[in-house]
């Protein structure tokens, strides 16, 4: 079996997983995504660890174009969407998730490797720990808007959803947490759309970059994770309906922790 089609068969597996994550917690799968398709692409591969990151974190971005659609509408038919909470955060996202890939796609791969490895230690520490109790502050227009643009900016430079961002924060705001779901589901989608295009963009005509490639978009791998997210996420949707996601989120913090420290220590 070549190469690619390995990646592709990996990938398969890897979407059933994010997708099913993406629908019941609200994440875009990035946190999983980044780190599979850059071990696939150096030990399977080999290709050049400089490269590896932005690519990485490019095609987690497209793969919720397509896990973030289909999240934000089973969100949607479960009436946890509220336009204008969508509205004023999607606002401050779009322009925060292309400045974050614009940064990332100019970044070392090395230094943008730690980085994501250090934010998800950071995540993952909050999905443990962190609690979702809401402030004396109220969701309004500006605070939406700031919340938005910096969830957008390091989700677009991680490569995820945003969810894990996106959730306690809307929470602290005083936003009922099946909404603040929904909005984070939602929000995906539009992280996803204006981060893909910037890395398409930037990593047009660059060289190195393997066959099959648009601009940093690594097709293979994003076919595989689609082809199976897509129709996970809307099962995770209504599970999450049903079910206390709180111990799942810890045993998958616990999980990005481990994968972090083996990012930082290197994946070579």
């Amino acid at each position: 079996m070549d190469p690619v089609t390995i990646v592709m068969v990996a990938c398969l597996a890897v979407g059933a997983v994010v997708g099913l994550l993406a629908g019941m917690l609200g994440i875009g799968g990035g946190l999983i995504i980044v780190p599979a398709i850059s071990y696939l692409l150096v030990h399977v591969q080999h290709m050049d660890t400089a490269l590896v990151m932005p690519i990485a974190v490019a095609t987690s971005l497209a793969t919720i174009i397509f896990t973030g659609a289909s999240s934000a509408l089973a969100h949607y038919r479960l009436g946890n969407i509220d336009r204008q909470l969508v509205s004023w955060c999607s606002a401050g996202i779009a322009v925060g998730a292309t400045l974050g890939a614009q940064a990332a796609s100019h970044m070392p791969g090395h230094l943008l490797k730690d980085i994501f490895a250090v934010l998800v230690i950071l995540i993952a520490a909050q999905m443990i720990f962190g609690r979702t109790s809401a402030s004396s502050y109220q969701a309004g227009k500006a605070s939406l808007v700031a919340v938005g643009g910096g969830t957008g900016f390091f989700s677009a430079l991680m490569g995820i959803g945003g969810g894990a961002l996106l959730v306690p924060l809307l929470v602290w705001l005083q936003v009922n947490i099946r909404k603040a779901i929904g909005c984070a589901a939602f929000s995906g989608l539009v992280i996803a759309v204006f981060g893909t295009v910037s890395f398409v963009l930037a990593g047009l005509n660059r060289p190195g970059l393997p066959d099959w490639s648009v601009g940093y978009v690594y097709l293979p791998a994003l076919a595989g994770i689609v082809v199976t997210s897509v129709f996970t996420a809307s099962i995770g949707a209504k599970l999450g309906q049903r079910m206390d996601t709180g111990f799942l989120k810890k045993i998958l913090a616990g999980l990005l922790v481990l994968v972090s420290i083996r990012m930082i220590a290197g994946i070579e």
